[in-house]
């Protein structure tokens, strides 16, 4: 495996960085995880439009310009001769002293590309659908640290994710501070009812994800009626039908919310349908390349 490490593509076990780091110091920076499809890296445009958006949030400078940042990821897939993949972009602060002032961190920013194969759920899942549950941790809020900013301090959300684990489940459903359903650990979350889909709007602790984007651009070119509002537990555990959506989850249907059964227990109508049109999507809406 070849890593993207600043400006140079080095062997994975060459592939370090200084323990001064503030991105491994305190999680002092921003990243994306991008799929490529067929030679076709899905939404590539947007992801890295989101990643200097974070980076621009959290005052911190980017060393490379958008159509650099787009060919260091086309040239680490093709050194690594990957067609279909997971990419992972990160950029932290870089490296500075065992202080928090960022003022600290005298050096451009540290770039990584990794570019791997990743299946987030069983394929089963994706088939029969899966079951998640709700967990004490809530999202964080967005007056402390905002979900729209993709950062490197992920513990909120690996917190929930080991709850989830220890009750058994795949995957934690969060809530945010007001007790409404905010997201789960590493996708957004839909909801279907009477043919018609709603989803918790971005101001509420969500991530603005690009997936979730992509559904609801099928639905108004399927005509299904989008809404993002406020949800709560009931509405769900009273839905027609309930799917997850992520970069790595990518479209899976849930099938039961803190045990109970929604709809007829099994990925509905309406999901498949979506499934499908993303399907076509991921062959079409990105930026391709050549091996």
């Amino acid at each position: 495996m070849k890593v993207y490490l600043n400006g140079t593509l080095v062997d994975k076990k060459d592939a370090k960085i200084s323990v001064f780091d503030h991105g491994y110091l305190y999680g002092d920076g921003v990243f994306e995880g991008i799929r490529s499809y067929g030679c076709l890296v899905f939404k590539l445009k947007e992801h890295i439009d989101r990643l200097f958006e974070s980076a621009h949030s959290i005052m911190m400078g980017m060393p490379l310009t958008r159509k650099e940042m787009t060919d260091a990821v086309i040239k680490t897939l093709k050194a690594n001769n990957l067609q279909d993949g997971y990419i992972r972009i990160v950029v932290s602060r870089g490296p500075g002293d065992l202080g928090l002032d960022p003022r600290k961190c005298k050096d451009k920013a540290t770039v990584v590309i990794i570019v791997d194969t990743i299946a987030l759920y069983p394929k089963k899942l994706y088939e029969k659908g899966m079951e998640i549950i709700t967990v004490p941790t809530v999202r964080n809020i967005p007056e402390a640290l905002n979900p729209q900013i993709k950062s490197l301090n992920y513990l909120n959300n690996i917190l929930a994710k080991i709850e989830a684990v220890n009750a058994g489940y795949a995957e934690a459903l969060m809530l945010d501070h007001l007790g409404y359903v905010a997201e789960c650990t590493g996708d957004n979350i839909f909801l279907v009812k009477n043919d018609e889909l709603y989803t918790p709007p971005q101001c509420m602790g969500t991530l603005r994800g690009i997936t979730r984007e992509a559904v609801l651009n099928i639905a108004t070119k399927l005509k299904i009626p989008a809404h993002e509002h406020v949800i709560t537990r009931h509405e769900l555990y009273i839905g027609d039908e309930c799917f997850l959506t992520g970069t790595a989850a990518e479209i899976v249907p849930v099938v039961k919310v803190d045990g109970r059964l929604i709809g007829e227990g099994k990925p509905g109508k309406l999901t498949r349908k979506i499934m499908a049109e993303f399907g076509k999507l991921t062959k079409t809406a990105g930026i391709k390349y050549k091996l």
